[in-house]
């Protein structure tokens, strides 16, 4: 095996852990407001505050992977997300479960980074969208978890003991990282403050070049945590009438699809290129298979083809892995923490943000308006991406 495998295949193990842990509520919304006492609308801005604060801890992450390492920054974040979890799964009411929320996104801001970073320093770049393909691939079996294994343990023993369930894979991860992962301490630039170093971030995230790219970040991670993770199971229990177990069971065909489709989308732009356009048109064809999705609630489509609506979005918005492909190829390796960094402020920032307008937008219309938030965010995200985004 590839000496990089096992050091990635920990790494991502995190990554796993924040997928599960962040579409736990797809499955257990219900549930959850009701023994925090809030509305489905006022829980959908409690675990917003999971991509805000993922957001808001972006910079200094980014900043400590480029100055001291993905190892100890990687084990740091377990023992933050560790913290989190606990909380979560002992929160007596909306307050507490607020701050879990807030801890979480702390501690999962960089669990997709560490890898990546690994990656854009110790693989070719020309061999980068395949490891990245697989790394999201993996990361994304998290949401198997979230779908019937949770949906079970949640209907069986309670929403708390699925935040247990998945303070399990914190431990195995933290295990894995000290094992494998050797210290890749970084070599330190004369002159070079940490003040500096935060800088750099922002100047990649705003930078002109780059404003197309950062577009299609700010609503591609958005549709992935709305749809899947948070308005998925509601529209299926609601909609369709179907009990949590069942949901939880359906769910796992976009659950797979999204585990397949980044290494798919990886092998796919290594043998026929385009990437831009395959970028944009996973993107238009996910925001198409929302709006059928929705359609379909009146027309009363049987719930097989909620299933394969659901799988075809997971696979057409997979391809936003190439994202971190293109920056992968405008920056250096050593600039890799903070240019990803930069780009998962536009993922997470604009998750939070994305997640905030889908209550309201419940609030007014249900599920279904919801939903139809991510689809015109994905067109809008798209159309300024050909516009802006040089090839």
């Amino acid at each position: 095996m590839n000496p990089v495998a096992w050091p990635l295949l920990a790494l991502t193990l995190g990554h796993m852990f924040s997928n599960a842990v962040r579409t736990l509520p797809a499955v257990a919304s219900d549930v959850m407001a009701r023994d925090l006492a809030v509305s489905a609308e006022a829980l959908a801005g409690i675990t917003g505050a999971f991509p805000a604060a993922f957001a808001a801890a972006m910079i200094p992450v980014g900043v400590a992977l480029d100055r001291w390492g993905v190892k100890p920054v990687s084990l740091s974040l377990l023992a933050i997300a560790a913290v989190g979890t606990v909380l979560a799964a002992l929160a007596p009411s909306a307050s507490t479960m607020l701050l879990a929320q807030i801890v979480l996104g702390m501690g999962c801001s960089g669990m997709m980074m560490c890898p990546m970073t690994y990656a854009a320093r110790a693989v070719p770049q020309e061999r980068f969208s395949v490891w990245a393909g697989l790394v999201q691939s993996v990361g994304n079996s998290g949401m198997i978890l979230s779908a019937s294994p949770l949906a079970w343990l949640v209907e069986a023993q309670g929403w708390r003991a699925g935040f247990l369930a998945c303070l399990g894979i914190v431990a195995i991860g933290a295990l894995a990282v000290s094992l494998t992962v050797r210290h890749d301490r970084p070599v330190p630039v004369p002159g070079r403050s940490a003040w500096g170093d935060a800088k750099d971030v922002m100047r990649v995230a705003v930078s002109p070049r780059l404003r197309g790219l950062m577009a299609v970040a700010f609503v591609s991670f958005g549709a992935v945590l709305g749809v899947r993770g948070l308005w998925g199971g509601p529209w299926l229990m609601e909609a369709k009438g179907m009990g949590r177990v069942a949901a939880g069971n359906l769910l796992l065909g976009v659950t797979f699809a999204l585990v397949v489709g980044p290494a798919f989308a990886g092998w796919v732009v290594g043998r026929v290129g385009h990437l831009r356009l395959l970028l944009v048109g996973g993107h238009l064809l996910a925001a198409a298979l929302i709006v059928a999705l929705v359609i379909g609630g009146p027309l009363a489509f049987p719930a097989w083809v909620d299933g394969l609506i659901l799988t075809g979005f997971g696979l057409a918005i997979a391809f936003q892995i190439l994202c971190f492909t293109l920056l992968r190829s405008l920056v250096r390796p050593e600039e890799a923490g903070r240019a990803l960094s930069a780009q998962n402020i536009f993922f997470f920032g604009g998750a939070a943000v994305l997640q905030g307008i889908s209550g309201i937008a419940a609030g007014f219309g249900g599920v279904a308006a919801a939903l139809l938030t991510f689809a015109a965010a994905l067109v809008i995200a798209s159309l300024l991406f050909l516009r802006w985004q040089r090839p």
